[in-house]
C-alpha cells in the first residue's frame, strides 16, 4: 500500500489557514505521521479529513467520542510558538530538510527555531551516554569539532554527557539539537545556555511535539527518530547494554542509515553496547579520516524545488483511488479479522484478504482513528484490543 509515502518530490507552501489546519489534524487523537498521510490522501486536504475524523473513529469501533484539536487551541500554540521566534515547516514545503522528508514516520508539521539553513546542509549525528566518561567527553569533542570543520551539521539531543559534548564543540560551524518536548522546553534545565549559544551561532532547535511540552521518558525514542532521519550517519559513542543511544541506532539501521560507532574498553560497561555495535557490523571508526570515508559517499546534491511545485496540499502525498466512505461492511470484517496482535505485512494483508489498497486503508484508518491499531516500522501493522 502506498499511501504512507510522499508522491515523488513534489513541494507545496502551506498558506497561514492550510498550516493552521494541519497543525489541529496532528495535534488531534489518535493521529500520528502515517494516519495524517492517510487522511490527507483520503480527504484532500487538512480541513476535510478534520471534519471526517469523529466518523471514522466510531466506524473503528472506539470507546469515546475522539478529541480534534481545536481552532482555538492550535491559533494559541502558533501565538506561542511566534513569541518564541518558532516557525512551523509542512512536509511537504520546500525548506522542510530533504533526509527527514524522505524518512519514515517522518512529522508532518516540524517545529524550529534557529537558522533554516542548518536544517538544509549534510549532517551527522552523535549520540552516547549521559553518564559518559573522560576518554569519551574528549573523543566526543575532538571528532565533533573536525566534523564540523569538514562542513558537517553536527546532530544530537541536548541531553547531558556526549550530546552536550558534541554541541559545544561544533557551535562555531553548526549544530542541531532535537528536543524531546516542545522547543520553548530547554531539558535538561541546566542546558539553557548551550541552547541560547546554539540559536545564537546559526544552529537551531527542532522538535515534533507542541510548544510548551515538557518530555516523558516515552518522548525520546521519538525524539531519536528525528535526530536519525535529519542525519546521513549515526555515530555512537558510548553506550551500555540498554541505552536510548542504542534505540537511536536500531532506528538508524531501520531507516538504512549508516552506524558508526567508537569502541571502548571491554572492562568499561559504557562501551558495552558499542562494541557490540561493531560486533554487529556497525563501521568501527576512531578517527575524522574514518568517518568522513564513510560518510563522504553518501553525500549528494540536495533536492531540487524547481519545476516541483505542486497544486495542493494533496498532491505531496500518493494518491488513494478508493475515495468512497461506505466500506460494505463484509469487507471490513475480512480486514479486521485478517489483523491480530502479531504485526503482518499490508501486503500481505491485501493478498489474504482479496480487498483492494483503497478499502484496506480506510479500514486502517477507521482502526488508528479508534486506537485500535498500532503501526510499525517496514509497513507493519497489528491490531490492540480488538
Amino acid at each position: 500500500m502506498t499511501n504512507n509515502s510522499l508522491s515523488g518530490k513534489k513541494y507545496f507552501a502551506l498558506n497561514d489557514d492550510q498550516r493552521l489546519n494541519w497543525l489541529r489534524l496532528i495535534r488531534s487523537q489518535n493521529v500520528g505521521p502515517a494516519t495524517f498521510r492517510d487522511l490527507i490522501s483520503h480527504y484532500g486536504t487538512a480541513e476535510l479529513a478534520l471534519e471526517a475524523i469523529p466518523e471514522l473513529a466510531k466506524r473503528g469501533g472506539a470507546a469515546a467520542k475522539i478529541k480534534v484539536f481545536s481552532r482555538d487551541d492550535a491559533e494559541r500554540e502558533m501565538a506561542l510558538a511566534r513569541h518564541y521566534g518558532a516557525h512551523f515547516l509542512g512536509i511537504g514545503e520546500p525548506e522542510y530538510p530533504v533526509n527527514l522528508r524522505n524518512a519514515e514516520g517522518a512529522p508532518p508539521l516540524l517545529c524550529f527555531r534557529g537558522s533554516q539553513n542548518a536544517l538544509k546542509q549534510q549532517s551527522l549525528a552523535i549520540v552516547g551516554s549521559r553518564n559518559s566518561s573522560i576518554a569519551g567527553m574528549k573523543i566526543t569533542e575532538r571528532l565533533s569539532g573536525q566534523i564540523g570543520r569538514e562542513g558537517y551539521i553536527i546532530v544530537s539531543g541536548l541531553a547531558r554527557g556526549i550530546d552536550t559534548a558534541a554541541h559545544k564543540a561544533a557551535l562555531s560551524t553548526g549544530t542541531v539539537a532535537v528536543f524531546a518536548g516542545g522547543v520553548d522546553h530547554v531539558f535538561p534545565p541546566e542546558n539553557m545556555e548551550l541552547a541560547s549559544a546554539i540559536l545564537g551561532n546559526e544552529g537551531a532547535l527542532v522538535s515534533e511535539m507542541p510548544m510548551g511540552w515538557q518530555p516523558r521518558a516515552k518522548d525520546f525514542p521519538r525524539r531519536n527518530r528525528i535526530i536519525t532521519g535529519l542525519a546521513k550517519a549515526v555515530l555512537v559513542v558510548e553506550a551500555a547494554r540498554k541505552s536510548g543511544s542504542l534505540i537511536t541506532a536500531r532506528i538508524a539501521n531501520e531507516m538504512g542509515r549508516t552506524v558508526l560507532a567508537i569502541p571502548g574498553s571491554p572492562l568499561d560497561p559504557r562501551s558495552h553496547g558499542t562494541n557490540n555495535l561493531i560486533r554487529e557490523g556497525a563501521t568501527l571508526v576512531t578517527s575524522m579520516e574514518d568517518i568522513i570515508e564513510a560518510i563522504s559517499p553518501l553525500d549528494g546534491p540536495g533536492e531540487d524545488s524547481e519545476n516541483m511545485v505542486s497544486e495542493g496540499e494533496n498532491d505531496i502525498f500518493e494518491h488513494d483511488s478508493y475515495k468512497k466512505d461506505d466500506l460494505p461492511m463484509e469487507i471490513r470484517e475480512k480486514i479486521i479479522s485478517a489483523l491480530g496482535p502479531s504485526p503482518v505485512l499490508i501486503d500481505d494483508i491485501l493478498e489474504f484478504t482479496g480487498a483492494t489498497p483503497g478499502e484496506l486503508h480506510l479500514t486502517l484508518l477507521e482502526l488508528s482513528l479508534a486506537g485500535k491499531l498500532e503501526r510499525h516500522p517496514g509497513g507493519l501493522v497489528s491490531t490492540i484490543d480488538i
